[in-house]
């Protein structure tokens, strides 16, 4: 029987980006689960030689699609050897997962003022909270330009460029009405256009300013960080020292990071 803290849901499909690393799927949506785009949601699966068992193993996944759409969408890496990911490449349309009805995660757009420049920046399946962002006409209504960066090994790493493209041709238009601009940033793959390094290289060097035609300046730029810890740790220092900060207790910051690994 279901726990009144998780309920169970059905797969409804997959998606593979890159066979045997880079997978999205989408899963039934409960009743009464509701969520701030940016928040991520645990995802559980019964011991893998009990499969008609309640859930033991669970994972934190942000949501990818908006708060007030359906069905819910996750996007994930494939961890070789690891105990849940390379089961959730295994599932096909009609299989089970369980779902924590509980959320988690404070990055989301009420952590600042509206109003300015939102930078979005992401390494790897960190992309996943901001596109839930994106999939939501509250981020476009409080913000006048948002900047949407992901850093990436490889091309094919890039992830729903379809979204993307969309977001970039509707920009400025009801109700997307905020300026929009993507950098995608290959670290190994050469992207007309683009340079082929970390985006903490190009924080430090201020070419991540130059490609967006934007400076990085704390008094009308806010900038979130999502993805690999290293990038979050290294990225909010080099932020630090050109004055954003993140926001304490009553008082709105600049700044805002989750580590997504």
């Amino acid at each position: 029987m279901t726990d009144s803290k998780y309920a169970k849901v059905t797969v409804l499909g997959l998606r593979e980006w890159v066979p045997g690393k880079l997978l999205s799927f989408t899963v039934s949506r409960p009743e009464g689960f509701n969520f701030k785009a940016g928040q991520f949601a645990r995802l559980g699966l019964p011991p893998i030689d009990q499969p008609g068992a309640e859930p033991s193993v669970w994972r934190a996944y942000s949501l990818v699609n908006g708060p007030d759409q359906s069905p819910l969408e996750f996007y994930s890496i494939v961890v070789p050897g690891g105990e849940f990911s390379p089961r959730l490449a295994e599932l096909a349309a009609g299989d089970t997962l369980y779902i924590d009805r509980t959320l988690f995660g404070f990055l989301t757009i009420d952590r600042f003022e509206p109003g300015g420049t939102l930078w979005l920046i992401a390494t790897g399946t960190g992309l996943s909270a901001y596109l839930s962002m994106l999939n939501d006409p509250a981020t476009w209504a409080a913000f006048e330009h948002i900047i949407l960066v992901h850093g990436v090994r490889t091309c094919p790493e890039l992830a729903y460029r379809d979204d993307i493209a969309r977001w970039q041709a509707q920009a400025g238009t009801a109700p997307f009405t905020a300026r929009f601009t993507y950098l995608p940033i290959p670290t190994q793959d050469t992207l007309p256009g683009m340079p082929q390094a970390r985006v903490t290289t190009l924080i430090d060097n201020g070419q991540l300013e130059t490609l967006a035609g934007v400076n990085l300046d704390p008094a009308t730029n806010k900038i979130m960080l999502c993805g690999n810890p290293a990038m979050v740790t290294d990225a909010r220092a080099l932020l630090k020292e050109k004055g954003f900060a993140v926001g304490r207790r009553g008082v709105p910051g600049n700044l805002a990071v989750e580590n997504y690994w």
